[in-house]
């Protein structure tokens, strides 16, 4: 062809064939990918961040010195409906999995110990969904969350001093009792987010050592018909300080044996199969990780909340704040921080996003499948990305950043947490090492 020749046109049969093409991925299913919310995810996103804006951040500083449940911050919450057994419900149901992180995100922008103690009853309450009965549903989700009139929080006793990222080191003992059919629980658990406070709480236990984590199970202990169950020591925390955290003593709690989770009989069945010689398939999930594998991506939604009011924060003071006679946002040195801010937050997003779309499986009765450790990779980014982005934005408010009259300090000691609880950074690592590698990596 010659620098005279005509553009070649194209033909008109490749055009037909992109018509027809396009006109058959039009269809329903071939746009299913989307990364935009629908009207209804939108309207209850813009509801949280209203309850969040106007009720939560206000509040923000003084439970933070108080060191205190917010009880009329979560009453309010329970009267607006944000706050309750509707409330996690509706929140839950939701075919793209999106909804929860969605409203929490919004929620630890407003505050994140606020916002842990808004929430901090989903673990007890997912531990009883993940691992119980329709019937037990029914018997013990509404009094996690009590009512508007009479606001309830609950518990989740996992941790012990001995036993944090390692589960298969609980020592909290589990007794069955045939003469009187009850379960005669004895240990100590640390760390429990309304540990103490609560009436629900809901207990991993070890029935038989010899199997390790195939020998936990899950009891619900309702403190108020039992005796024998006591508040500890509640802990002086760097952040997440509106947040009550408390250990738990169980001195020869006695609860019916229908209060584990699951049933007995199912438990039975359950132990009895991990005896078999030569039973290498584990496929039975422990009362534990089967929790967190419903909370990993809901908790990087959380932790991104807290960068992100960090990063607003940031940039706003930014734009405002002027030395040598310009804004220091002028400067490439802070223009680039906040350019590496914004990019992250997005990337851990997306990863939360993702991992929170597979999480719909649940919807229809299946096991999110988490082949790469997709959970555990939206945690593991989101949690440091949070640490990073809050530390960054001290940087840019410099000396005022340190001071505790502007709120990114508080927001950089909540979003430390966030590479600890509910598996270290370095136990998320090995569970996606594990995944992609398919071995044993220790």
């Amino acid at each position: 062809m010659t620098m005279t020749d005509p553009k070649p046109s194209v033909s008109a049969d490749v055009m037909s064939l992109a018509g027809e093409l396009g006109a058959e991925r039009s269809r329903p299913g071939w746009s299913s990918f989307s990364l935009g919310i629908n009207d209804e995810q939108r309207e209850l996103r813009d509801w949280a961040h209203t309850f969040a804006a106007d009720v939560i951040r206000p509040a923000a500083s003084e439970w933070d010195e108080r060191e205190e449940t917010p009880w009329p911050v979560i009453q309010e919450a329970a009267k607006i409906g944000l706050y309750g057994l509707e409330a996690s419900i509706n929140l839950f149901i939701d075919p793209s999995g999106l909804l929860m992180p969605l409203v929490q995100e919004e929620l630890f922008w407003g505050d994140a110990g606020i916002g842990m103690s808004l929430v901090g009853t989903g673990l007890a309450s997912s531990a009883i969904f993940s691992n119980g009965t329709p019937e037990q549903w029914s018997q013990w989700l509404p009094r996690c969350y009590g009512t508007a009139d009479d606001v309830q929080v609950a518990a989740f006793c996992s941790s012990e001093p001995g036993a944090g990222s390692d589960v298969s080191a609980i020592r909290t003992r589990a007794t069955y009792d045939e003469k009187t059919d009850e379960w005669v629980l004895n240990g100590q658990k640390a760390w429990a987010t309304n540990g103490g406070i609560a009436d629900i709480h809901v207990v991993v236990a070890t029935v038989d050592p010899s199997l390790g984590t195939k020998g936990q199970a899950a009891f619900v202990v309702p403190k108020s018909e039992v005796r024998g169950l006591e508040q500890g020591t509640k802990l002086k925390k760097h952040g997440l300080r509106a947040s009550h955290t408390a250990d738990v003593f169980l001195d020869n709690v006695r609860i019916p044996a229908e209060n584990v989770l699951g049933g007995k009989e199912k438990l039975d069945a359950r132990l009895a199969k991990a005896r078999e010689p030569q039973d290498s398939a584990g496929r039975a999930r422990n009362a534990s990780m089967a929790t967190f594998e419903m909370t990993r991506h809901i908790v990087g939604a959380q932790a991104i909340g807290i960068a992100r009011a960090a990063y607003e924060f940031a940039l706003d003071y930014a734009k405002g704040r002027e030395q040598f006679g310009r804004p220091i946002i002028d400067n490439q040195g802070i223009a680039f921080k906040l350019a590496d801010m914004a990019m992250e937050i997005d990337a851990a997003r997306l990863l939360v996003w993702r991992a929170a779309n597979m999480s719909s499986a649940l919807m229809r009765g299946e096991t999110p499948d988490y082949r790469h450790g997709e959970g555990s990779m939206a945690k593991l980014k989101a949690g440091e990305v949070a640490v990073k982005v809050t530390e960054e934005a001290i940087q840019i408010l410099g000396g005022n950043g340190y001071t505790r009259e502007y709120p990114v300090e508080r927001m950089h000691r909540d979003a430390k947490i966030y590479t600890i609880f509910e598996g270290t950074s370095e136990i998320q690592r090995l569970v996606i090492s594990r995944a992609i590698s398919g071995m044993r990596i220790r």
